[in-house]
């Protein structure tokens, strides 16, 4: 059976909703973040050297990187669901998702988090990096245009890997206003029966609407 190590608050979610969307038997071994520095605790060591989440362990595989594992979950157990056929438009739209969402997305995100916590000396490149996030919303939006998810109208991985930066763009009160379709694809994705499982069996998760 699988085994999702997963952290409160963190990219892990995005595993259990894709293997609640999958219909796969896993099991949880939970991690809690240190109530004042946020971290992980050492004991995720335990199963991959960095101490990080998400990872996973399948038979003798261990799994590391929130795309990789996502990728690992429906080539080897997905039996074709939720990925476009390869060879496609769909299929190379949904490959750009799956990295932008870390490899470009999230990067502002963090950024805005760590020169948040210097204060004035860091304003000038603060205001830039929030810039850089209403430019790639802005993006994301535009991309989404009038279909129900990132690749079409149905529910691919890609959204998957999106949904964490995406919630905390919402957490943070940036869709309001200036980003309806992106604010309606994170009520879609939230209102889905299988994320709404993942969620009552990972535990609170601060990036859900109520």
């Amino acid at each position: 059976m699988i085994e999702v190590h997963h952290l409160n608050n963190s990219r892990s979610q995005r595993v259990l909703w894709l293997l609640e969307e999958l219909q796969l038997p896993y099991t949880i071994v939970p991690y809690q973040r240190d109530a004042t520095t946020n971290l992980a605790p050492p004991s995720l060591k335990a199963i991959h050297p960095l101490g990080k989440s998400p990872v996973i362990r399948d038979g003798d595989r261990v799994v590391a990187e929130s795309a990789v594992i996502l990728e690992y979950l429906v080539e080897h157990h997905g039996k074709g669901a939720l990925v476009p056929a390869r060879g496609t438009p769909a299929f190379e739209r949904h490959r750009y998702w799956l990295h932008y969402a870390e490899g470009s997305l999230m990067t502002p995100f963090l950024l805005k988090l760590y020169l948040g916590r210097v204060g004035d000396p860091a304003r000038a490149l603060l205001e830039r990096i929030e810039e850089q996030i209403r430019t790639h919303l802005a993006f994301v939006e535009e991309q989404l245009g009038d279909a129900s998810y990132l690749v079409g109208n149905e529910l691919t991985v890609a959204d998957i890997q999106m949904s964490f930066p995406l919630e905390l763009a919402d957490t943070q009160k940036l869709l309001e206003g200036s980003f309806p379709r992106l604010k309606q694809w994170v009520g879609r994705a939230h209102a889905r029966p299988a994320y709404r499982r993942a969620l009552e069996k990972g535990g609170p998760y601060a990036f859900a609407r109520d």
